[in-house]
């Protein structure tokens, strides 16, 4: 599959299912697998699905403003950059984020996230 509709194919999956199922996030990760979310370190899939799903809010809704991705090492992994807007329920304004995810191949033929960057950016 051609790397940017794999990439956007993935990023629509992943935010859809943040923001509908947050849960449904661990079949994404493995136990190699890291998140850094705002400066934490967390690895290992249940960990990291226990950290998104104790996030101070129920509801969110995010909007992709930008997807980048590029082929990474000979495994067949892929870096995808995704920048945008995170709406929270209840709040006016919504914060700008940015996320890196290294996606890595499964004997299977799918991905799974191995690193997984999150930042909100401050104007």
């Amino acid at each position: 599959m051609d790397p940017d509709a794999l990439s956007k194919a993935f990023v629509e999956h992943y935010y859809t299912t943040f923001d509908t199922n947050r849960t449904g996030l661990a079949n994404l990760y493995q136990e190699s697998s890291m998140l850094t979310f705002e400066g934490q370190k967390i690895q290992g899939s249940q960990n990291i699905v226990n950290k998104l799903t104790s996030l101070p809010f129920q509801q969110c809704k995010h909007s992709i403003t930008t997807v980048d991705c590029q082929p990474s090492g000979p495994a067949g992994g892929m870096l995808v950059f995704v920048s945008g807007n995170l709406q929270l329920a209840g709040e006016q304004h919504a914060l700008k984020f940015s996320q890196m995810f290294h996606l890595m191949p499964t004997p299977q033929g799918s991905f799974y996230v191995y690193n997984d960057i999150f930042r909100l950016n401050y104007a």
